[in-house]
């Protein structure tokens, strides 16, 4: 069984905090994503810095932007979970990115990289599953679970394609628009989860974009299978600085994993 498949097997709604690499300092990272586990994570979604993230608001941009300043490119970010695995061998690693860096190192060096640097899942958020069969095949050869995003405005016939090409887990999007765009709709979720259900019967879906405290953690927990939260915890890297984020970033999640438990206890 995967990392992954064992999170979600643990008996309680998993909780997928999204950080980017490199931000605030490339130094930081391992740091902050050991915080992540002592706060209560399931999953961790690592996020690629990248120069054109057209699916991120201005919080995970200015993320992005600040640890491109200091270089991080794709195989830092490898290098960071290989050290992340000298301490941490049971927590589930997803690299959250875009397309143009896995290209341009290749897709089937990429996988055996990712592999070897112990990640667990990847997800590309500018890879529609009609485009993604070459990627999905090179995950898969390497163990690796290939994610996928679905939105509200997503047909039918998008919801089983991409039933039939991933793995671990699938993340759907609560909202139109970028990260951090708008506060969640509960309602709006929750009406659309009987259509997923029908269409994604063996993989569990975790919901994100919206999420920023316990009250809507819960609410997304009610329906959904993990709650993915990105956007508050980047912004709150951001105020804290440094000196402070480790710290911050632990005390945070562990507030939405405790709401988490007492809504939904295992």
């Amino acid at each position: 069984m995967s990392r992954i498949a064992k999170a979600f097997a643990a008996g309680r709604k998993a909780l997928i905090p999204y950080i980017t690499a490199g931000d605030p300092n490339p130094g930081l990272t391992v740091e902050l994503m050991h915080a992540l586990v002592d706060g209560g994570a399931d999953i961790i979604e690592l996020g690629v810095p990248f120069s054109d993230p057209m699916a991120d608001g201005p919080v995970i941009q200015r993320a992005a932007e600040r640890a491109l300043v200091h270089k991080v490119r794709l195989l830092d970010v490898l290098a960071m979970v290989r050290q992340f695995r000298e301490r941490n061998a049971d927590t589930p690693v997803v690299l959250m990115g875009y397309a143009n860096p896995i290209e341009r190192l290749g897709l089937t060096v990429f996988a055996a990289e990712a592999k070897a640097a112990g990640v667990d899942g990847v997800l590309v958020v500018d890879y529609p599953p009609e485009e993604a069969l070459a990627f999905a095949a090179a995950m898969k050869a390497q163990a690796l679970d290939p994610i996928f995003l679905l939105a509200p405005t997503s047909s039918d016939a998008r919801i089983e394609q991409v039933g039939r090409l991933a793995s671990g887990y699938v993340y759907y999007v609560s909202l139109r628009g970028v990260t951090g765009a708008a506060h969640l709709d509960a309602g709006a979720v929750a009406e659309v989860f009987p259509r997923l259900r029908q269409h994604l019967p063996q993989l569990p879906i975790g919901v994100g974009f919206g999420i920023r405290d316990a009250a809507s953690a819960q609410a997304v927990a009610r329906v959904a299978d993990a709650v993915v939260i990105g956007s508050a915890l980047v912004q709150l890297v951001e105020r804290a600085g440094p000196g402070n984020a480790v710290t911050e970033l632990r005390d945070f999640l562990r507030a939405i994993r405790q709401a988490l438990d007492e809504e939904n206890p295992a």
